[in-house]
């Protein structure tokens, strides 16, 4: 009976360990489990046709320089905060509660006006509920491929 036991905190352990790969980040004290987006594909996607984003789930966006970014909601259908960083992964621009939209190409931009590298879109509301501020600075887990500055 000793040896059942052990061999479910082995397999708890197995399951940590592959889990420990996934890539997160981690603002405020709030870890959320993101998606890279680091290719000009897969940021032009972002998170287009998704019709549920978890919680704790977000989608983290690499860009090669840090310069003004402007990211709009075309074919997505969630709402979302949209959160700015800079180099130094400092929080530089928040867009709260940005709507859904369904209108192509005529979907509003929503701007950084500030020099921006990295952007993390999370489900709209977070920002407000963890009181997130500018200056907040962005921890990732090792698995997320920072670029050299």
């Amino acid at each position: 009976m000793t040896l059942r036991p052990f061999a479910a905190l082995a397999l708890l352990s197995l399951g940590a360990c592959a889990s420990a790969g996934k890539p997160w980040v981690e603002l405020d004290g709030h870890r959320y489990t993101v998606e890279i987006a680091d290719t000009e594909e897969e940021r032009a996607r972002g998170l287009m046709f998704r019709d549920h984003l978890d919680a704790d789930k977000g989608m983290l966006f690499i860009h090669e320089v840090e310069q003004p970014q402007a990211y709009w909601m075309k074919n997505t259908r969630i709402p979302l905060d949209i959160l700015y960083f800079d180099n130094a992964r400092k929080l530089v621009k928040q867009q709260r509660d940005v709507p859904p939209c369904s209108l192509g190409d005529g979907c509003p931009p929503y701007p950084s006006d500030v020099p921006a590298r990295y952007v993390l879109e999370l489900n709209a509301g977070q920002a407000d509920q963890f009181q997130f501020k500018d200056g907040d600075v962005l921890d990732v887990t090792k698995s997320v491929p920072l670029p050299a500055n």
